[in-house]
């Protein structure tokens, strides 16, 4: 998916001519499909002639984008080098139409932007296709607030999305919702113990916030908010502190090294190649239980000669770590 869609739209020379060069008569029969463009030529034109200064034109291209024929638009929402731009435009026109939308909205080249207008904005039937693609769900967190702020979003749809799995919709997600999740994670002492007195009040607001309000603050907020949201029991929420730009190292090694930390978690950090590079995380994503043991065996290629022998007597990693320590190890002292 394009982080973006601001980007250069590429033309045919028909295009190029007709919005360069062309009379006002055949702009103007481009704009109601009565000339010869059709398919890409024809959208584009239409783009170009819906943004453009002449209001006639501009009003007659949007009516006929809106009643050209789903099965026409298919080959052109359904192609991953389409113009981010063009699908962007036939999105926000054809919003409420399930046939177009449902290709669009799998294309790659989707732009970020026009995924969240559409989460924003659709009625119940075009959420749906968002909530049951979880890939694009995991595309950005913040399309997951906005279908939550979305007015059209029925409380069972919100229901889908702020509750963790084993919850039913609609159910609290807060740390002492005791779902499955919770069972690993830490209570609610231990964490008013890592909150101190001045945020105390953080923590009690996050008791009662809407999932929706907890991505935005787990995408945004400062230390403090992204500490208290880490633990919380929706793995939407506490994934969406990872995708904070304001993470330190420190933190992301803090929730590598805790062995409460959940499998999505694990995930996420081994994802960012900035993160693998420290040392330090590399190193505590190998002892996690939950780190997949195809990655842990490859990291340890980097461990020093030290770790690799702390590893090597280890009872709290597998076995399978252990016993590719000592081979390591015995290769070593047979170079030597």
């Amino acid at each position: 998916m394009k982080q973006s869609n601001n980007l250069r739209l590429k033309v045919s020379a028909v295009v190029a001519r007709l919005i360069r060069e062309g009379s006002r008569e055949e702009r103007l029969n481009a704009a109601r499909g009565q000339g010869e463009l059709q398919g890409p030529d024809l959208v584009t034109s239409l783009l170009f002639l819906i943004h453009g200064k002449d209001r006639e034109c501009r009003i007659e291209a949007l009516k006929t984008l809106k009643c050209i024929d789903a099965e026409s638009l298919l080959p052109l929402v359904g192609d991953s080098d389409v113009s981010p731009r063009i699908l962007d435009l036939i999105a926000k026109v054809r919003v409420e139409d399930g046939q177009v939308m449902k290709p669009l909205l799998s294309n790659g080249a989707l732009a970020v932007e026009t995924l969240l207008h559409v989460a924003r904005t659709a009625s119940e039937p075009i959420l749906s296709l968002l909530v049951d693609d979880p890939d694009l769900l995991a595309s950005d967190a913040a399309v997951v607030a906005a279908i939550l702020d979305n007015p059209h979003a029925s409380e069972e749809l919100k229901g889908l999305l702020g509750s963790s799995d084993d919850t039913p919709g609609g159910a609290d997600t807060s740390d002492s919702s005791g779902t499955k999740e919770d069972d690993d994670s830490p209570g609610e002492e231990e964490a008013l113990e890592d909150v101190d007195e001045e945020n105390l009040s953080k923590y009690q607001m996050s008791l009662d916030l809407p999932v929706a309000e907890k991505i935005k603050l787990a995408l945004t907020g400062d230390k403090e908010w992204r500490s208290i949201l880490l633990k919380d029991g929706n793995k939407l929420v506490c994934g969406a502190v990872m995708k904070n730009p304001r993470i330190t190292d420190g933190e992301v090694l803090a929730v590598a090294k805790n062995k409460s930390s959940s499998d999505e978690l694990i995930r996420l950090i081994t994802l960012n190649n900035d993160w693998i590079k420290n040392y330090e995380i590399k190193k505590a994503l190998i002892i996690h239980t939950r780190t997949p043991l195809p990655k842990a065996l490859r990291y340890m290629g980097i461990l020093s000669e030290k770790d690799l022998k702390n590893l090597a007597k280890s009872r709290e990693v597998s076995s399978v770590v252990v016993n590719n320590a000592r081979r390591m190890l015995m290769a070593k002292e047979q170079k030597k």
